[in-house]
Formats: C-alpha cells, sequence, structure tokens
C-alpha cells in the first residue's frame, strides 16, 4: 500500500502512521462488504427505495417497510382503516424488518394522496403509535399540535428543469439562510417566497451557493432546525416537497449551487416524533446507555458502527441528492460526531485526533458518506463543521484522510467577537489577526467567515451589534454623523474583506449580515409570547437610501464582485508582506493582488512604504473608505502607484481602512 499523502508532507504524523494507514484499511474493508452484500455503494444507499411506503409497480400496491428488531408487534394505522391498530399486523423477517402489503385494488380509495398514517409499535417500552423512520412528508395538527406522517402521491412527477445545471464549487459563495426567517413579515416565509423574493437578491449579491438550514423537519421551530425528528421529509411548516423542488430548481436556474445544511450528528429526544426508542429498545438507531445521550444538546447519538445505522443515514443522502436535487452538504456537529468527549477538550496535541476517543466508526460513516455524495456527482460539495483540526479531513481517504472537500473555519468568527468584546482597539494583536486567518493545514480548503449564525442567537449579539450596540437605534441615518457607528461601519467591512482575502478558500454569510443587521434571533416562544418579530430579516433596512445599512450591503457587493474576478479563493494561500505593530498594519499578497490592512483606531499615514514581488504599476481595485461604502473618501483611488528600484510602493494609508491594489 502506497504511503498516504498526508504522511508524507506532515512529519509531525509520522508517529500515528499505522493509525493514518488503518483509516484506509477500515474503509476499504468496509466498503468491500457493502459491495458483497448489496452490490455497489449507492445501490446500498437506495434503501429508502425499499424502506417506508413505497408503491411497487409489478405488484400494483404498496410496500411499507420498518427496521425494528427489538419490537413485538408493528400495525400500520392511519385514516385508510379509521386508525385500527388490530387489523394490519406486519410480518418480521430474520433480519428485524416488519412488512406489509396493500393492494391498490383494495386500498385506492384510501390508501391516498394527504392521507395521514403511523406505525403502532408493541415493544419493551409498551405499545405506542410513531411516525415511521423512511417518511418522507410529516405534518401538525394545527389544533392538536400532534405530528402525523403524511401519504404524498402527486398526480404528475415534479418537472425539473435543470439537467444542463452543473455545480462549480471550486471557490464557494455562502449565503446561509434559512426559509423561516428569510422574509420581513413577523410570521413564516415559505419556500416560495424564499424562491421568488430572496433567491434574485442573492443572486444580485453576488452569491454563488446556498446553504439551507433547518430543512428536514423538526419538532420545535426554535430549535434553528438542530433537533430534527425526521430525517427524510422536508419541513411542511414552510410548504410543500414540491415547493420545495421549485426552490432548487429555479435556483440552479440562476445558476447558483444548493446546499443541505445537514444533521447525521444527533436527533431529537422526542419518542412521539423522532425515532427514540422506536423498537421498545434504547440501542436501535442509537447507542444504549450514557454513550448514546449528548448532555449538552439534550438529544441522541447515533451508533454508527450498525450497518443498518449506516444504511439509514447514507439513504438520506442520496434520498436529498435524488429526489430533491441538493448539490451537496454542509454536515453539523462533525467534531462531536469525532470524539467520544464530543469536542470537550482542547486539541493540543496530536495524540488527540488519533490515540484516545477518536469513534473510528464514524470516521469510516463519513468516509462512506463522501464517497457515496462525490460518486453521485464529482462536482458535489461536503463541507465539515470540524473545530478540532482533525488532519485529513479534507483529503481523501487514500491520501489518509475522511473526504470532505472544505471544512468550517470555525475560529475566525469567534475571534472577532472576543476581540471586539474584550479588547480594546489599540490592544489588537496584528499577529494574532494573522495567525487566525492563515493557520490551516496544507492542501485542507477551509470556508472562512467573519461571524455564525450561533452569534445572533438569543443571549448574543450580531457582529454589527456588537461594533455599534444601541447606537443602531438612533444614529444609522446617512445625515447623522456618529462616531461609534463610523467605527462599527469601517471595522465591519474590514473584518469581512480580511477574513474573505486571507482566511480561506471559499466565504460564508449568513443572511443578513451583509448589511449588519442589528438584532438578535428569538424564534417564537412562551418567553416572548410567541412572536415572530426576531425571526425575521428585515431588509427594508437595507433597501432605504436613507439608511447606513445601505453602505454595508454595496460593499458586500462590491467584495465578492472584486475577489470573484480575481480569482482569489482559488489562488493559493496569502503570502505575508508586511507586520507593522505600531501601525497595526497588515500587508499581504495573493494571486499577485497586494491586501493592505491598517487597523490603526487613528493612525493614517502619508508615503505609506512597503514592498511587492513585483514592480509595476498599480491601482486600487477596492478601497473599504469609499463614501459609497459609508467611508470618508480620503484616498484618491484614480492614483496610479509605480514601484521605485527597490520595488517598494508608496501611498496614502489611512486608519482603519482595508485595500486590495492590482497591478496595470
Amino acid at each position: 500500500m502506497a504511503t498516504p499523502a498526508i504522511l508524507v508532507e506532515d512529519p509531525w504524523l509520522n508517529p500515528y502512521e499505522e493509525e493514518v494507514n488503518n483509516r484506509l484499511i477500515r474503509f476499504q474493508n468496509r466498503e468491500k462488504d457493502i459491495v458483497l452484500q448489496h452490490g455497489s455503494l449507492e445501490h446500498f444507499a437506495d434503501a429508502y427505495h425499499y424502506f417506508g411506503v413505497n408503491y411497487d409497480a409489478k405488484k400494483k400496491g404498496w410496500w411499507y417497510r420498518e427496521w425494528a428488531p427489538g419490537a413485538h408487534q408493528l400495525s400500520l394505522i392511519g385514516d385508510f382503516n379509521q386508525w385500527n391498530r388490530d387489523i394490519h399486523p406486519l410480518s418480521k423477517n430474520e433480519h428485524g424488518v416488519w412488512e406489509i402489503f396493500l393492494e391498490e385494488k383494495i386500498y385506492a380509495s384510501s390508501f391516498k394522496h394527504e392521507s395521514k398514517i403511523k406505525v403502532h409499535v408493541q415493544g419493551n417500552n409498551g405499545a405506542l403509535d410513531r411516525i415511521p423512520a423512511y417518511m418522507q412528508r410529516v405534518i401538525q395538527d394545527p389544533e392538536t399540535y400532534d405530528f402525523s406522517g403524511q401519504l404524498w402521491f402527486p398526480e404528475k412527477p415534479f418537472d425539473w428543469t435543470d439537467k444542463k445545471f452543473s455545480p462549480s464549487t471550486a471557490a464557494p459563495l455562502i449565503y446561509e439562510c434559512h426559509v423561516g426567517m428569510a422574509q420581513e413579515k413577523e410570521g413564516l416565509g415559505t419556500y416560495l417566497e424564499f424562491a421568488d423574493i430572496l433567491l434574485p437578491r442573492i443572486k444580485a449579491l453576488g452569491y454563488n451557493t446556498i446553504q439551507m438550514m433547518a430543512i428536514m423537519e423538526h419538532p420545535y421551530y426554535g430549535s434553528f432546525g438542530y433537533h430534527v425528528s425526521n430525517l427524510f421529509a422536508p419541513s411542511s411548516r414552510f410548504g410543500t416537497p414540491e415547493e420545495l423542488k421549485y426552490l432548487i430548481n429555479k435556483a440552479h436556474s440562476l445558476g447558483i449551487v444548493v446546499l443541505l445544511d445537514v444533521v447525521h450528528s444527533h436527533a431529537v429526544k422526542n419518542i412521539a416524533e423522532g425515532l427514540a426508542f422506536f423498537d421498545g429498545t434504547d440501542h436501535q438507531y442509537f447507542h444504549g446507555g450514557g454513550a448514546g445521550f449528548h448532555g449538552q444538546w439534550d438529544s441522541y447519538l447515533f451508533n454508527y458502527g450498525k450497518p443498518e445505522v449506516q444504511q439509514f443515514l447514507l439513504s438520506n443522502l442520496s434520498y436529498w441528492m435524488k429526489e430533491f436535487h441538493f448539490d451537496g452538504f454542509r454536515f453539523d456537529g462533525i467534531t462531536s460526531m469525532l470524539y467520544a468527549h464530543h469536542g470537550n477538550t482542547t486539541f493540543d496535541h496530536y495524540d488527540k485526533y488519533f490515540v484516545k476517543d477518536v469513534d473510528w466508526d464514524v470516521l469510516i460513516y463519513l468516509q462512506l458518506a463522501n464517497k457515496l455524495i462525490h460518486q453521485f456527482n464529482p462536482n458535489n460539495l461536503s463541507i465539515a463543521e470540524d473545530m478540532s483540526g482533525m488532519p485529513g479531513i479534507c483529503r481523501t481517504p487514500e491520501e489518509g484522510g475522511i473526504g470532505f472537500d472544505f471544512r468550517l473555519g470555525m475560529g475566525i468568527p469567534d475571534y472577532w467577537i472576543k476581540i471586539v468584546k474584550e479588547q480594546r482597539d489599540e490592544d489588537w494583536n496584528i499577529h494574532e489577526i494573522w495567525s487566525m486567518l492563515s493557520n490551516r493545514r496544507f492542501k485542507e480548503k477551509t470556508i472562512a467567515y467573519a461571524e455564525s449564525h450561533d452569534q445572533a442567537l438569543v443571549g448574543d449579539k450580531t457582529l454589527a451589534f456588537w461594533l455599534m450596540d444601541k447606537e443602531m437605534y438612533f444614529h444609522m441615518h446617512v445625515d447623522d454623523p456618529n462616531l461609534i457607528v463610523d467605527r462599527g461601519i469601517a471595522l465591519h467591512k474590514m473584518f469581512r474583506l480580511i477574513t474573505i482575502s486571507l482566511g480561506g478558500e471559499g466565504y460564508l454569510n449568513f443572511m443578513g449580515n451583509e448589511f449588519g443587521h442589528p438584532e438578535w434571533i428569538d424564534f417564537p416562544r412562551i418567553g416572548n409570547d410567541w412572536s415572530y418579530k426576531y425571526a425575521r430579516r428585515q431588509w427594508s433596512l437595507a433597501d432605504n437610501p436613507e439608511l447606513k445599512y445601505k453602505y454595508l450591503i454595496a460593499f458586500d457587493k462590491a467584495m465578492l464582485s472584486t475577489i470573484g474576478n480575481h480569482n482569489v479563493l482559488k489562488a493559493m494561500p496569502a503570502k505575508e508582506l508586511k507586520m507593522d505593530v505600531d501601525n497595526k498594519v497588515i500587508i499581504a499578497e495573493r494571486n499577485n493582488d497586494i491586501f493592505v490592512f491598517n487597523f490603526h483606531p487613528n493612525n493614517s499615514v502619508f508615503g505609506y512604504k512597503f514592498w511587492v514581488p513585483q514592480a509595476g504599476k498599480y491601482k486600487i481595485i477596492l478601497n473599504t473608505d469609499n463614501q459609497t461604502f459609508g467611508g470618508f473618501g480620503r484616498v484618491e483611488e484614480e492614483i496610479i502607484y509605480e514601484t521605485d528600484v527597490d520595488n517598494f510602493l508608496h501611498i496614502y494609508l489611512t486608519n482603519r481602512t482595508g485595500l486590495i491594489l492590482s497591478r496595470v
């Protein structure tokens, strides 16, 4: 076996050669077993065509199948049989799979589109009505609040028009979004509203990818979609499956890649809606006992070593790609999945990645998942939400890795909030800033982002609100000068520009943050009298020519255009050119462009001198201090700057300003 590339490239991994080699061996052995038993990984992952409710064209009727090895008896119940728990029992085979067949000629008039069903399960925990595990539509009764499965047999299949669309994911500019809170109204947004109102806006801003949160059905809206109950059901609170397909089809028509924020890291503990104790045991889909419960998240943890659980989760990925045309996934909670301690440690030694606490079954599952995603379409995209820095997370199994395309640069948004909250501007450490943005593993691509959606949840503030606080309520009119707002707007632009320029090979923004959305996110709950006031996006702020929000959104659009046109994200990482501690200046080169950042609160320097790798004439192509972006217009952008005999440039460098210069 050839030596995995990560061992060749990183000498610090040499003591872990056996563990790295075993990553590949375990993956290959499991894949061989799957192919031997099921013919191919893709066929293994097509389980949703077997489990759940599926129409059999040859036999003319519907099969319902459920894996529930610990159950004593299953019965199908619903509108079709007046919810009688006795008349439609399922039979069990030797693999723990229960099944029943309903002939179309008998049940066509009752087992029909939009009728409700459940499965009655008798097990060690009693007799309970449950929602089938592979149910593809789940709805909530508006009066009783009870969730049920709903048969979904539309007359005609959805008319996809995206056959020629191919995801281009080399340099993703990701707009992270939540359908429910994507409208300005105080209420739930819908798939159709998002498609018709938000997608054109996202396209106009210059984003080429959307990452959709809270799509998988979840009983509690305020969980932000992370306490999933029904993995195969697109949330019915936003509309029908066809309306979600319409959204994705329209995104593709605009050239926008669509990613699903997939939650395979844990599942809601609710018994009525979810998978907990489904067959009467605590160890069917999840680890039994304490190992199966995540105390911090108040949820259950999958047992990735079980073939049936692997198949369930891989089939879930296949389902979203095949049936809804998602172009890939952002995997939630990878750090929690990888380690028995769920990331509650300091990753200060390589032993933490290999020697103990690592769940090898998780690595195998993630390797299989990434193989499936890229087997379906080599251009599909997978992103890992991992804060541990696991070596090889974004390398192929053959290279010693796990197979993701990108990891999220989770430390970056935390860092910006930290220094804004805890330090005076005068105390910011530019070497620390450089390290935070540039410290990433060789050949492992990163999605950089300046602020996280988590930072806007109740109890915290958006980056804009940390910078400007209550002044945003009183001093955002264009004719109302305010030192706090001026500082906030200047730094908000600089944080975004230095993050996208130096922090990775892709960029992510949560919807509304591009214009400095002023308020936190608070979903309807008892504590706020079920209000939607803070569970929406106030687009009118950005669209109002009288308000300063227009400056931030104009800058975002110009920034994305400049970065995209100059292929910055596709280039090798930035090279440090100058670190000036006294003036708090960082200067770097990436893809032959020069990036200059002056974080000093006061120091503006005439004739600021710095060396560049290439002699020639340079022009400013982006300037955060431009008046169009709410700056003071102190820099003349028409000037052509020419290097001297020693390759030095001399420019007027104003305080709290970010510049990009390009050779003419």
